[in-house]
């Protein structure tokens, strides 16, 4: 009998831990899941994150503005804001102090083997589904520049958007400790979930499955992390999230193709209009 081993869990703390990446007025880090590259950049007013990039990807700025520019287009991105960008040629400019957050695709080869946790995936994750391209955006790649704020619902805490092959929830702040009571421990059959955490302290529960070979057998994770982290679980760990810190509390979810079931109720995708869904779906 095969047996799919159980991968460890990532745990990325930035605070503590040198970046891969250093420029002027640049310090990244890198942390990669399956399908995914999630880079944290600190940076200083002025300096410039320059990318050729094969397919699209997702800037997100917590806490500064940047401008943005692909081809012939720009945008001067505010704080709280996400932007997907489009395949080639892109800069993202800081216009003051701060941290800028990109996701990208595994496409971006070079990025995943700088990755902190790069080791992780030698053997390629074959229990994670593959990443595959969903349908082009009708009107075409361009620039998409989203402020978080118009995006806001009382019914809900997600504000989720996706690309041809990633997806973002960008969670509501949460101001005061999460109700242990009120917890939502799940897990996923077949993908990797990566949380972001750009500001307070979270405290991450894993429980990993038990496989019949009892010496692959793992103890429960209790794990306490501050911010800027990232965290990615792997598929099958029953998990789930809560901060423990008073005050603004951010965490951001990564996906890697876009989650169908997500996808498939009517609503919560915000920018679902620009993205199809597989004809199959």
């Amino acid at each position: 009998m095969t047996t799919v081993q159980t991968r460890p869990a990532t745990y990325a703390a930035h605070y503590d831990s040198p970046p891969q990446q250093e420029g002027p007025g640049v310090r990244t880090w890198l942390t990669r899941g399956a399908n995914f590259v999630v880079a944290v950049s600190e940076v200083r007013e002025g300096a410039e994150l320059a990318r050729d990039n094969p397919d699209e990807y997702f800037v997100l700025l917590p806490q500064s503005p940047a401008r943005i520019a692909a081809g012939d287009q720009a945008v001067q991105a505010g704080a709280e804001t996400i932007t997907i960008v489009p395949p080639g040629a892109s800069s993202v400019t800081a216009s003051a102090d701060g941290l800028i957050v990109r996701v990208f695709s595994r496409r971006a080869e070079d990025l995943l083997a700088l990755s902190g946790n790069n080791a992780v995936y030698a053997d390629g994750a074959p229990e994670v589904a593959p990443l595959v391209n969903w349908p082009d955006p009708p009107e075409g790649f361009r620039l998409r520049h989203y402020v978080l704020a118009d995006y806001t619902r009382e019914d809900s805490n997600m504000r989720i958007f996706r690309s041809t092959n990633l997806m973002v929830n960008v969670l509501a702040k949460r101001t005061v400790p999460r109700d242990v009571h009120k917890l939502s421990p799940h897990s996923h059959a077949d993908f990797e979930q990566a949380s972001l955490a750009v500001q307070g302290t979270y405290m991450h529960h894993l429980r990993y499955p038990w496989t019949p070979d009892m010496t692959a057998w793992r103890d429960d994770e209790h794990v306490q992390i501050g911010s800027p982290s990232v965290t990615v679980i792997p598929p099958r760990i029953v998990h789930t999230s809560r901060n423990v810190s008073e005050g603004d509390c951010w965490l951001i979810d990564i996906f890697g193709p876009p989650r169908l079931d997500f996808s498939q109720r009517p609503g919560l995708v915000c920018n679902a209009a620009e993205y199809p869904m597989p004809q199959t779906a």
